[in-house]
């Protein structure tokens, strides 16, 4: 660092603001002292600097040892906003969630010295796993059981179940059939409460929901069975891969999407609006998770304080080609045909 201020002709004092990116520097000083920077090579020693300000400046994230779209959303979501803030992330992932495995992974980054740690944790054996945990770092859950006595950070996933399947009744369906994701995901149940809210609030009949576990194929089971279900002109799918199996399944059965049966999913998912058709579906923003997750866990490092707090992000839904008025039946009058929301581009 002496170094680098000899030769961009400032004090020691201003290249460790720069690199801690304090306000304070003007943007021409700034300049001069990265560009010194580059010109020697110089990387800052992360282990030096915690020696002196007491911060390793890294984090701890738990995760389930996963490839669903959810989950890996989130972490990039959270390491992508740490990252943006100076901080290092190191991840551990567990086969699953439970409170001996939980507890080693925060015993583990401990002894790495992570400063606190963020645990997604979207099963619902999570909530007794985390209730016994005890750890002297903050601690904030992501996609975890929103009434636990914790720091939460959530999607809604209640309010976009619910919107989704009131776009369907709003164009005119009777009732809406559900193919959930497995019920062991604190998600899945609260899309099929949700969904079942929906109905009941229009007084609209309730259909037993068919059971998916978040794949492709499993969707394509299920739409095998509603292509046999006349009255099944709509149905909103847990999450956008099942609903792609759905859409799959009743091509082959020979029912016309959304001429004669209407889909909805739920993520939004990069490919959703490369479906044939492109898909209606629920929109949750995991970027936005990620830095709400990672604002609460630096808020409980610089207070010192941790306090249960719950921070819940709106869903939005966005209306593609998928869905559409009943057979027989014309769109809506005032409905908007273009989406409930600004399309995203595809």
């Amino acid at each position: 660092m002496a170094d680098v201020a000899r030769l961009a002709g400032v004090s020691h004092q201003t290249v460790s603001r720069v690199l801690n990116r304090h306000p304070s520097v003007r943007q021409t000083t700034r300049l001069r002292v990265l560009a010194a920077i580059e010109e020697l090579g110089y990387r800052p020693n992360p282990a030096a600097r915690a020696l002196v300000t007491g911060r390793s400046r890294t984090l701890g994230l738990v995760t389930l040892d996963t490839t669903l779209t959810g989950p890996v959303a989130t972490l990039y979501g959270i390491e992508r906003a740490a990252r943006e803030a100076g901080y290092f992330v190191s991840v551990v992932s567990l086969r699953s969630i439970e409170r001996g495995s939980v507890q080693e992974a925060l015993a583990r980054l401990a002894e790495g010295a992570v400063e606190g740690t963020i645990v997604i944790a979207p099963l619902t054996s999570a909530g007794e796993a985390l209730a016994g945990v005890s750890t002297d770092r903050p601690l904030v859950v992501v996609e975890g059981d929103p009434q636990a006595d914790l720091a939460v950070v959530t999607v809604d996933q209640f309010a976009g179940a619910r919107a989704a399947t009131a776009h369907l009744l709003e164009l005119g369906h009777r009732t809406v059939f559900h193919v959930s994701g497995p019920l062991e995901w604190i998600e899945a149940r609260a899309r099929v409460a949700g969904w079942r809210a929906a109905l009941e609030d229009a007084g609209a009949l309730v259909m037993p929901p068919l059971s998916g576990d978040w794949s492709a194929r499993s969707g394509f089971d299920a739409g095998r069975t509603l292509a046999r279900i006349p009255e099944a002109t709509a149905v909103f799918v847990a999450n956008d891969h099942m609903a792609l199996g759905v859409l799959r399944a009743l091509h082959e059965g020979c029912r016309r999407v959304p001429g004669d049966v209407s889909v909805v999913g739920f993520d939004d998912i990069a490919e959703s609006g490369y479906y044939a058709p492109p898909l209606t579906t629920v929109h949750q923003d995991f970027d936005e998770l990620g830095r709400r997750s990672l604002a609460l866990l630096l808020e409980q490092l610089d207070s010192g304080e941790r306090r249960p707090r719950r921070v819940v992000i709106p869903p939005a839904l966005v209306v593609r080609e998928s869905s559409g008025p009943p057979p027989g039946e014309s769109r809506p009058a005032g409905t908007d045909t273009r989406g409930q929301t600004p399309r995203r581009p595809a």
